[in-house]
């Protein structure tokens, strides 16, 4: 499985995976949150809470969402709203985080987790040739300033970093990058809970993925292999009885049951791109199988049957219930749904 093609679909079916037929990846919600400086974070059912502000957690999440949708659809969307709020928020050691409606910064220096997603949509974007100068000097002063040790936002920072050591920039400086980030990622524990902390929290599969990716970005099997192996002693954790069911948003640990709620739509994204990544390396099916059963987790195969993702609009709601979803859709959710859809695309490529 790769970026240009899909699977072998007929091999999936003698494993008796069941494909649902991939879902229309429609911009027409995103586009409806994106205001004058950017994409606005929150929404109050399908309309944008303005008054809330930005975030350049969610504009550079956008830009990777955007590239891909580029690179599989095959149209090129606008990315300068959010790439230009991306690029105007480098500060010394970081990034902002938090802009007001009238475009002014709100805060002084933004979480490791902004940073880190600035440095991931900004390689994302390089990556695809829909960067300019600004967009390789943000992407170097970030890579520069950055000295988080948290496994999240190391993740997403060897993202950006991966993809663009692929586009053959700055080839040097992140080489060096890479090498001392994948120091930084967590070994797994030993027993039955193998998982690096001691419970689940947010974007749980980011964490393999990292390994997975800049594994094979370094030439380093073992970290390759811990990646996949975390990977899918996760996958068992978070399955239920009608496909995933997923951490819920207060996290999850060993002696907890599940189902459990509030269930995040970021989970099922990173769950995809996780197992994507996977695909790649290592060419058993359970991993295409895996990106299927995330993506089709917004489509209904989930603990309460509720679809997730407005295919008429392209929205994505802002949580799973016990018997319902959160009407609202913000831009987290959407972004997660259409990215999850998106890897669902491409495995799904080779059946069209």
């Amino acid at each position: 499985m790769d970026d240009s093609g899909g699977v072998d679909l007929a091999a999936l079916a003698r494993g008796g995976l069941r494909i649902i037929s991939t879902a229309p990846v429609v911009l027409d919600h995103l586009r409806r949150l994106t205001g004058e400086h950017g994409l606005f974070e929150h929404a109050l059912h399908d309309e944008p809470r303005r008054t809330l502000g930005y975030t350049v957690d969610d504009n550079a999440r956008a830009l990777v969402v955007l590239c891909r949708y580029a690179r599989v659809v095959g149209e090129s969307p606008d990315l300068q709203p959010y790439l230009g709020m991306v690029v105007s928020g480098v500060v010394a050691g970081g990034w902002h985080n938090r802009m007001t409606p009238s475009g002014l910064w709100d805060d002084l220096r933004g979480s490791d987790d902004a940073h880190a997603r600035a440095i991931w949509g900004l390689g994302e974007v390089l990556a695809a040739g829909m960067g300019d100068v600004d967009a390789v000097d943000s992407l170097r002063a970030g890579i520069v300033s950055f000295e988080s040790t948290y496994p999240r936002p190391v993740s997403y920072a060897i993202f950006g970093g991966v993809a663009a050591l692929e586009a053959g920039l700055l080839v040097d400086l992140i080489g060096d990058f890479l090498t001392s980030s994948s120091g930084r990622l967590p070994s797994p524990a030993s027993g039955d809970w193998i998982w690096p902390e001691p419970k689940l929290t947010y974007a749980n599969a980011r964490i393999p993925e990292a390994m997975i990716r800049v594994g094979e970005a370094l030439g380093d099997g073992a970290l390759v292999t811990r990646g996949l192996e975390v990977l899918a002693w996760l996958i068992d954790i978070e399955t239920g009885s009608n496909g995933f069911s997923f951490t819920p948003v207060a996290g999850r640990g060993p002696a907890e049951m599940k189902p459990a709620f509030d269930q995040q739509p970021i989970e099922a994204w990173a769950m995809a791109d996780a197992c994507f990544a996977a695909g790649r390396v290592d060419g058993d099916e359970k991993w295409a199988r895996g990106v299927v059963d995330a993506a089709t987790w917004f489509l209904g195969r989930n603990d309460c049957g509720a679809v997730v993702y407005d295919a008429t609009t392209g929205a994505g709601f802002d949580g799973l219930r016990p018997t319902d979803v959160n009407r609202n859709r913000g831009a987290e959710s959407t972004l997660s749904a259409l990215g999850s859809l998106i890897r669902l695309r491409q495995v799904t490529m080779a059946s069209s």
